[in-house]
């Protein structure tokens, strides 16, 4: 069951537009002593947060878009779309981009909103409600430092709600390291204090096991293959508890209609069909920029604007017999009243290619085009923490059978009644096994704004754009530039104290 994002809180929530804007413009801060009250008032202010999580800068399309192009799995469809995704795509980006001026503020009001939940609520007498409302600030301030701190390394860390708005725009970058134990430490609490489940089964809020999960991914993101075992192996274990399994079929994951407490999420961004509030919350665009130029389906009969295209490579490598393939592209579909193979996809706009189906076939209510849909985007589910599980066993040393029975398990989801892919074998080992789960990702999370983030943990930028099996060649490529983004240049502005700039912008 969806739940309402409480968009009157906001002016309270939206304390921190950015480091630097409150310095210029302070209106609509207000003190939490005058709006907590009570429990409800904490809970209230607390879903509040969603709003800016669900909005058009963040997973509506800025943050998200922004991830695909990155990847080696995504390229530029229509190359009449604006220059700022261009560079972001083309590895061409300058600080002054337009993708990362939006997702920075945004991720920014998140972690405002939950400093003056956590704030706030030391005014209300303390009780198990009240804890677990703090606890899932404490989670969403983790999930947006999180894409913070593997966007843009050293940020500021705010972990205070803001009283003197001249006073935070003279604050300073926290190291990535320090991030990164305020991020754990955020989760290890969210892991204490949130429950088992939330209340109807909602899988849009995080409950103990999405804490876990994000521990996990955490702690694997810093090379801490311990813990991100001993984590991922907790969510595997208590997934009874959790109410966790992989679907049946792949398909239903990625259908609008029926997205709504799918056993397979973990965390997911609910966005409501054709409902839109103040400074973009709960608009959607992904589903126009991933969809087809005059083809209609029977979500989006008016058709997409195809921005963000799947490389031909990624489709021609991929096996047919893969039923994860079937599911993630469309490479048929009804052209000005025919049906069509993909080489008449917007032919006038360079993509007559396959497109991506995830967001654009099954995108439920809608305008007519995926914008404003329905859609439940998946911030994490079972079958990644199989993946990290698999990943995490294998660097640390666990029972072969335990890890090939992680990714087996994954697999037998893909085949789908066929024979493949086939079970992997115990013997398989060291980077051979590596590599393989690299790839089960990859295939498995397709599109799901999760590969840069794992080619950048893994430092396989030289080999995925300049190798030469790459999918998406980028030449220009330079790890010693590009695994972090430019801090946007209108906060250096405002903000000295940002400097430097990172690497190479």
């Amino acid at each position: 069951m969806k739940f309402s994002y409480y968009l009157l809180v906001l002016c309270l929530l939206g304390g921190v537009n950015s480091c630097s804007d409150l310095e210029e413009d302070p209106v609509g801060l207000l003190a939490p002593e005058s709006f907590f009250r009570t429990p409800a008032d904490v809970e209230t202010a607390t879903l509040g947060i969603y709003a800016w999580l669900a909005s058009e800068s963040v997973y509506g399309r800025k943050l998200t878009l922004s991830l695909q192009l990155r990847s080696d799995m995504c390229d530029i469809g229509d190359r009449n779309t604006p220059g700022r995704r261009q560079n972001v795509n083309d590895f061409e980006m300058g600080a002054d981009n337009g993708m990362t001026s939006a997702f920075w503020p945004g991720l920014y009001r998140m972690i405002g909103s939950a400093n003056a939940v956590i704030d706030g609520a030391t005014q209300v007498e303390d009780s198990p409600a009240v804890q677990a409302s703090v606890g899932e600030a404490r989670f969403l301030r983790a999930y947006a430092y999180y894409h913070l701190v593997r966007l843009f390394g050293d940020i500021p860390y705010i972990d205070f709600f803001i009283t003197d708005p001249v006073a935070i725009g003279s604050i300073e970058k926290t190291p990535a390291a320090e991030v990164y134990a305020n991020i754990i430490a955020d989760l290890e609490a969210a892991k204490a204090s949130l429950p088992d489940s939330q209340p109807g089964g909602i899988r849009t809020r995080p409950t103990r096991g999405t804490a876990a999960a994000y521990l996990a991914s955490v702690h694997m993101t810093l090379g801490q293959w311990q813990a991100a075992y001993d984590e991922a192996t907790f969510v595997i274990a208590n997934r009874d508890a959790f109410g966790y399994r992989l679907m049946d079929d792949f398909a239903d994951l990625f259908k609008a209609r029926i997205a709504d407490g799918l056993a397979e999420h973990i965390f997911a961004v609910d966005f409501l069909g054709n409902e839109s509030g103040g400074g973009g919350q709960n608009v959607d665009w992904m589903g126009p920029v991933t969809g087809i130029r005059q083809v209609s389906t029977a979500d989006a009969p008016n058709g997409g604007w195809s921005v963000s295209v799947p490389s031909m490579l990624v489709y021609t490598t991929w096996d047919d017999r893969d039923y994860r393939k079937e599911v993630s592209f469309i490479d048929s579909a009804v052209v000005d009243g025919v049906y069509s193979g993909f080489e008449k996809f917007a032919p006038n706009h360079g993509s007559p290619r396959p497109h991506m189906a995830k967001f654009f076939e099954f995108c439920g209510n809608n305008r007519g085009d995926c914008g404003f849909s329905d859609n439940n985007y998946v911030a994490m589910r079972y079958a990644e923490i199989l993946l990290i599980a698999a990943e995490a066993g294998a660097e640390v040393g666990a029972p072969a059978g335990e890890v090939v029975g992680y990714i087996n398990e994954v697999r037998e989801r893909a085949r789908f009644g066929s024979d493949f892919p086939a079970d992997v074998e115990p013997s398989i080992s060291g980077s051979e096994l590596i590599d393989l789960i690299m790839e089960e990702r990859r295939l498995e999370l397709a599109f799901e704004f999760k590969r840069w983030y794992d080619i950048k943990r893994r430092n396989l930028g030289d080999e995925v754009f300049k190798g030469p099996s790459s999918l998406e060649p980028h030449p220009n490529f330079d790890s010693g530039r590009d695994y972090l983004m430019p801090i946007p240049q209108d906060e250096l502005d405002r903000n000295a104290n940002l400097a430097p700039q990172n690497p190479g912008y």
